[in-house]
């Protein structure tokens, strides 16, 4: 039950429901059916409560959430060897080659006669909505599967206000520094661990593990300019993590006297699961909350980011390039890389899609970039 990852965004507590179980109970989860690539819904989080937001502590003041997958695993070497018989047989029964689209044709009816066989893959991300802080934890280090879980949710909440935190430092630059002078403040300490990078999207990468990060090499590799991507840092002595550029928190452990702590609850297991919830809430919360003053404080907010928002057409050259140097449409990264809020991003997606930049939404979720040469 304890986090391994974490992705944090900015909430405000007020908009949150006071019936939100039963919104999101409204979605549940069901398995795929024969013919369904993949089934996505909310669960209850915990196995001793029903509900599907389960309150931490006597106050209430988080939210345990979970959203459930599940999609269908057809290898292609599957599909491949079936394909092949179906064209072996036609070509010894035919006197002529099977065609390209006569192929494609087999392939799709192959596609759709093995997928009620194909195996389902499941996986869960857990999540909690921190009303004290203001902030919605999901235990992911991957942006789509946190974007997935936002996207679920406001679906039942209009409007659901999830924003990446703005940091007044740049982390990659902080981060530098730490390493640079060895010495961080607020509780946190180098670990062992690091990832340096040189200027440029082909510049060098280093990587460091299980050494001393003060020593004269790392010196060397900050002195040369490259700058730290990835830190481990431990925490008053009570949680150890690894801090990317991108702020999340990656092999995220809870050291000895946490877990001992835990388990001086109850021995029932419903009384250990909530004396462990209530802890790595609390504890995530305030290690968040330092970790953002180590970096200068959040950037203010707009209060109303629709009116105060750049035009669209100021980043939509950017959001473009973007999307075509990674392959990839993800909110998260576009959010990151441009530094806009979540609605904006969502409208550059928006505008691409209607440009025939990128594909329309497809069964998954997912949409793929189209190349020039297509478009």
């Amino acid at each position: 039950m304890w986090p391994k990852s974490l992705s944090f965004y900015r909430i405000d507590p007020s908009t949150i429901p006071d019936d939100l179980a039963e919104r999101l109970a409204r979605r549940p989860f069901h398995p795929c059916g024969s013919l369904d690539w993949a089934s996505v819904g909310f669960a209850a989080p915990v196995d001793h409560d029903a509900a599907f937001a389960h309150p931490v502590g006597a106050d209430g003041h988080a939210l345990l959430l979970s959203l459930r997958r599940e999609e269908k695993v057809l290898p292609g070497s599957v599909v491949r060897d079936f394909v092949d018989a179906k064209v072996a047989e036609i070509e010894d029964k035919e006197p002529r080659k099977v065609g390209r689209k006569e192929r494609q044709a087999l392939k799709e009816q192959a596609t759709d006669d093995l997928l009620p066989r194909a195996f389902s893959r499941r996986a869960k991300t857990g999540a909690w909505l921190d009303l004290l802080g203001g902030w919605l934890m999901v235990d992911t280090g991957t942006a789509s599967r946190a974007e997935t879980l936002i996207s679920e949710i406001r679906e039942v909440v209009a409007g659901f206000p999830a924003r990446l935190p703005k940091t007044q430092k740049v982390p990659s630059t902080a981060m530098t520094a730490w390493l640079a002078d060895g010495v961080i403040g607020n509780g946190f300490k180098l670990d062992s661990e690091c990832e340096l990078k040189a200027p440029g999207d082909n510049g060098a990468v280093v990587k460091v593990s299980r050494m001393d990060l003060t020593c004269d090499e790392i010196r060397q590799h900050i002195e040369s300019g490259k700058q730290v991507t990835r830190l481990g840092l431990t925490w008053n002595e009570k949680i150890s993590f690894v801090l990317t550029d991108t702020l999340q928190l990656k092999r995220v452990q809870f050291l000895d006297v946490l877990q001992e702590e835990a388990s001086q609850a109850d021995d029932d297991m419903a009384s250990l699961a909530d004396a462990t919830a209530l802890l790595f809430t609390s504890e995530l919360r305030e290690l968040v909350d330092a970790l953002i003053e180590q970096l200068g404080g959040l950037v203010d907010d707009p209060q109303h980011e629709e009116a105060e928002a750049p035009a669209i057409p100021a980043y939509y050259d950017r959001a473009v390039a973007e999307v075509r140097r990674t392959l990839r449409v993800s909110l998260s990264e576009l959010q990151r890389a441009l530094k806009v809020g979540y609605n904006h991003a969502a409208r550059l997606v928006e505008q691409m899609e209607a440009d025939g930049v990128v594909s329309p939404m497809g069964e998954r979720g997912a949409r793929t970039v189209i190349t020039e040469e297509v478009a």
